[in-house]
């Protein structure tokens, strides 16, 4: 009697800790899309704007807007990615709002 009941203590033991690595995983696998080309460009784009107010070819007011850009696409990549999954729609309008901010970056530096 003792020997069954142990066996039923594991195997409920081992249902709860299958069913709990199953949730974490599949947690894991919402929190996984990424959107590398975004980020690279991010930085790109980021490190551009400090090198021109460095070379006082961007003033800080300019940078200031520049940077205030940067934080607008990062919440657009956040609110995108939130739900778990990045279309392709979705990364177009990203790569389209981070070529009109390299843009307006490079005009910036060029005026």
């Amino acid at each position: 009697m003792a020997f069954r009941l142990s066996n039923v203590k594991n195997n409920v033991m081992k249902k709860i800790l299958f069913g709990s690595l199953l949730v974490l995983f599949l947690a894991g696998m919402a929190q996984a899309q990424t959107t590398p080309a975004v980020d690279g460009r991010q930085a790109a784009q980021r490190s551009r704007i400090n090198q021109g107010v460095a070379s006082g070819e961007v003033t800080r007011t300019e940078a200031a807007e520049l940077r205030s850009d940067q934080r607008r696409i990062k919440r657009a990549e956040q609110r995108v990615k939130a739900d778990g999954n990045v279309t392709r729609n979705e990364r177009v309008r990203l790569t389209r709002k981070q070529n009109q901010a390299s843009r307006k970056i490079r005009r910036e530096k060029h005026d």
